[in-house]
């Protein structure tokens, strides 16, 4: 598909979105969902930024106050009113992420002595760290388009507020571990297993934090040096190959992450970017391998499919960018060899798109369930500069 075809595609996806969310134009009861509104920010900034359309920039800041608003804020079903984090009403307007963001799942989250349902679980609302850094890069991306730090100091002040809660140290003395799932208010984990990517995700964001807080000239005060020190140590060892889509597309966002901030001096060797490069390999591999997009559409799940289609988007920068700067991989010249490997499987992102740009595809339940995380990643898809640039 042709960049403007592209484009007017991403238009329309976006203005249905906004309507169907009570965005704009804005609802009594606005549909407000962490991981979707995340990737709606920036594929927002990314219309402002192809089109310089200002309504584009005000719809992405109009959405960023109905998260904060929302999400940072206790359910209408929930006891407990005002800022999760507990701050009062003009200190939480000030901070509205220092407490955490909501999931913003259907129902309420567990109550505290009530035996998990691992089915019921997934319904039910809380804290995802993997929500979180989605947006913090998104808040992020906000200050690097409109050049306002006020944005970005708000994703430190994220990061640094959940961090405590998502860890804990281990009882051998180790690295520490993290939670999957937290509570609203950030008391007690709901699902105390860790995600494999977590550690990873959130040494990536947090250290692409810290370099924007530089260029941004935040103060001091948001420093994450020793979460970042932290997280690495996590890292350090784990195994991050998986045959799920979306898991892989997020490998390969991270490897492209990875090499931006390497670019800038942030990591001084290419250890991690080629330990990410071969579990993508690996996940690649075995996803093309599969049957999976052979399956009619009520088989498939078009979120996490889009997910690695966006993480394909990446490859091609990826690609350039280790040809631009031998210095960076000299020493690692086997690298470049597997990245370029990368780029055998592109042919995925362009069979993953088209089969749900048809519109008989976009008829099925399984896209109709879950219709507005499934058209944003497509957005995302088809303009993907917004959200992979750091």
């Amino acid at each position: 598909m042709e960049p403007k075809t592209s484009i007017a595609e991403v238009r329309v996806i976006m203005l249905d979105y906004a309507a169907l969310t009570g965005l704009s134009p804005q609802g009594k009861t606005p549909r407000r969902y962490l991981w979707t509104d995340a990737f709606a920010l920036c594929n927002l900034l990314e219309l402002f930024r192809q089109t310089n359309d200002e309504g584009w920039r005000d719809l992405a800041l109009q959405l960023v106050d109905q998260v904060h608003h929302i999400l940072g804020r206790h359910r209408m079903d929930d006891p407990r009113s005002g800022w999760i984090s507990g701050l009062g009403e003009d200190e939480g307007e000030l901070h509205p992420t220092r407490g955490g963001l909501r999931i913003g799942k259907r129902l309420n989250e567990r109550r505290p002595g009530e035996p998990p349902d691992e089915r019921l679980e997934w319904d039910q609302d809380g804290q995802y760290f993997h929500y979180l850094t989605k947006w913090m890069h998104a808040l992020n991306r906000v200050s690097r388009v409109i050049g306002d730090a006020v944005y970005a100091g708000w994703a430190m002040e994220l990061a640094q507020s959940v961090y405590p809660a998502f860890t804990s140290a281990t009882s051998r003395g180790g690295p520490k571990r993290m939670y999957w799932k937290m509570s609203i208010d950030l008391t007690r984990s709901l699902v105390p297993s860790m995600g494999q990517h977590d550690p990873l995700d959130g040494y990536v964001t947090y250290s692409e934090l810290q370099a924007s807080a530089g260029l941004l000239g935040l103060s001091p005060r948001f420093g994450l040096t020793l979460e970042i020190a932290d997280m690495a140590a996590i890292c350090r060892g784990r195994e991050w190959a998986t045959d799920d889509p979306l898991g892989i597309g997020g490998l390969l966002w991270d490897a492209w992450r990875i090499a931006q901030l390497s670019e800038r001096g942030v990591f001084r060797n290419t250890l991690l970017l080629e330990c990410v490069v071969d579990a993508a390999l690996a996940g690649l591999e075995a996803f093309a391998g599969g049957d999976l997009l052979k399956y009619p559409a009520p088989y498939r799940l078009a979120f996490r499919e889009l997910g690695l289609s966006i993480g394909l988007k990446g490859v091609g920068p990826l690609r350039d960018w280790s040809e631009k700067n031998p210095e960076l991989i000299a020493r690692e010249s086997h690298l470049r060899r597997k990245i370029e490997a990368l780029t055998g499987y592109l042919w995925l992102a362009g069979e993953i798109e088209s089969f749900w740009l048809e519109g008989s595809n976009r008829e099925a339940g399984t896209w109709r369930e879950h219709r507005e995380i499934n058209m944003v990643m497509l957005a995302t898809s088809l303009a993907p500069d917004g959200f992979l640039s750091i």
